[in-house]
This record gives C-alpha cells, sequence and structure tokens, in this order.
C-alpha cells in the first residue's frame, strides 16, 4: 500500500537545488541570478516587505497617530431601567432572560444596569454592575440587587 512514509519516485531522478554565486562556469555566478546593482542583489534584500515604498516615507509613518485602543477593552452591555419596567412578564432578569427579551446581544459579556428612566415595582437582579442612581431606583421599589463577578 503507498502511504506518505513510503513513497519512491523509482528511476526518475530527484532534481537537486540550484547553487549559485559558485563561479562563472556553472552560468549562476557573478550577480546569481539577481541582476546588477542595487538593493535585490544585496543578501539580505526586502524588497517584499509590507509597507515598503522603495525608501519614501511609508504612508503608516507620514499621517498623525489618532485615538486609542485598549488591549483590555471592556464590551459591556447597557440596560436601562426604563426597558426593564416596560417587560412586565418577568420580575427577575439576569443575562440569560436579559438575551432572551433582546435587551442584550451576547450571554457571555457583562452586563450593567444604568439609572435612566423609573422603576415602580421590586424586581431581582443578577448582573455585573449597576450605577448608584439605578441601584437606589431598584432598592426604594423593594427591589434586590446580586452583584455578578466579571469572569
Amino acid at each position: 500500500m503507498l502511504t506518505l512514509n513510503n513513497i519512491n519516485p523509482g528511476k526518475a531522478k530527484v532534481k537537486g537545488r540550484k547553487r549559485v554565486g559558485r563561479g562563472n562556469g556553472s552560468n549562476w555566478g557573478t550577480t546569481a541570478g539577481r541582476g546588477q546593482k542595487g538593493a535585490g542583489s544585496r543578501k539580505s534584500a526586502q524588497v517584499g516587505r509590507v509597507a515598503f515604498e522603495g525608501g519614501q516615507l511609508p504612508i503608516h509613518r507620514r499621517l498623525p497617530k489618532r485615538g486609542f485602543k485598549s488591549t483590555r477593552p471592556r464590551d459591556t452591555q447597557i440596560v436601562n431601567l426604563e426597558r426593564l419596567e416596560k417587560a412586565v412578564e418577568t420580575t427577575k432578569f439576569n443575562a440569560v432572560i436579559l438575551f432572551d427579551l433582546g435587551f442584550i446581544r451576547n450571554v457571555a459579556k457583562p452586563v450593567k444596569v444604568l439609572g435612566t428612566g423609573k422603576i415602580t415595582r421590586a424586581i431581582e437582579l443578577e448582573v455585573n454592575a449597576i450605577s448608584e442612581s439605578a441601584k437606589a431606583a431598584v432598592e426604594a421599589a423593594g427591589g434586590k440587587i446580586e452583584i455578578i463577578a466579571v469572569k
């Protein structure tokens, strides 16, 4: 049976690598197939480097730096009290229920409740964070809050 570990070319010649720069008698001496002078003829030529513009100052160095990209972004999902007030079918809210109601897009990302709007009924919250105004409003309405640590 022919498998990868016993492939044999048989009588066909296995072609060796081309040894360039070994004298003029080999037809690959002097410039070794690299053409004449310039950066491409050197041993450490970096012709195909990304963003190389032939020695001109590259565009990523000509343009100014803008903005800030955090190495640890916090993708906190925001839910306001007014949306929780409109959801009359339940009084207990966690990430799965908020996802089913369409208030958040991802169960795995942290959820924070903000105090925009009013709450008139007692609700139970299991969230990762809550603002001070939202906490005061929920407790004033007789609700309970459980803070879950972010994973």
